[in-house]
């Protein structure tokens, strides 16, 4: 029996090997972008004002508040308590409260990791409200 191997049967064999190879071996990668995440808004502080050199409880309405949501006193992450996704509450030391001025505060509700396809969230930070340091 005598067999015939032409360079166009070896070309053509050696691309479908390629092809197989990169489609079935994980080499064509399918991602999904990062997603917009929900944007949180500040509609009052409670107090809107302290006196410096002093501790002081914050309370933060508003709305679209993550159950991991941050309040940031002057670009500081706080130690934050989730009430409602209306409601964050944190004591500010008085270390962050010695001069007197504006303070900008803001919510920032973190991103969420996307799986093996990408995805996800990204984290998203409200408009600043300032507190008011007498």
């Amino acid at each position: 029996m005598k067999t015939l191997c032409t360079s166009k049967t070896v070309t053509t064999t050696l691309l479908v090997g390629l092809i197989a190879l990169a489609l079935g071996c994980g080499y064509s990668k399918k991602t999904m972008p990062v997603q917009a995440g929900t944007i949180p808004a500040i509609a009052q502080l409670s107090p809107p004002s302290a006196t410096a050199n002093n501790s002081v409880p914050l309370e933060v309405d508003g709305t679209s508040f993550a159950t991991n949501a941050v309040i940031n006193f002057n670009g500081a992450a706080m130690a934050t308590t989730f009430v409602s996704a209306t409601k964050l509450e944190t004591t500010v030391p008085a270390s962050a409260i010695m001069n007197a001025g504006a303070v900008p505060v803001t919510v920032t509700n973190p991103g969420v990791p996307g799986g093996i396809y990408g995805g996800g969230t990204a984290a998203e930070t409200s408009a600043a409200m300032n507190f008011t340091v007498n």
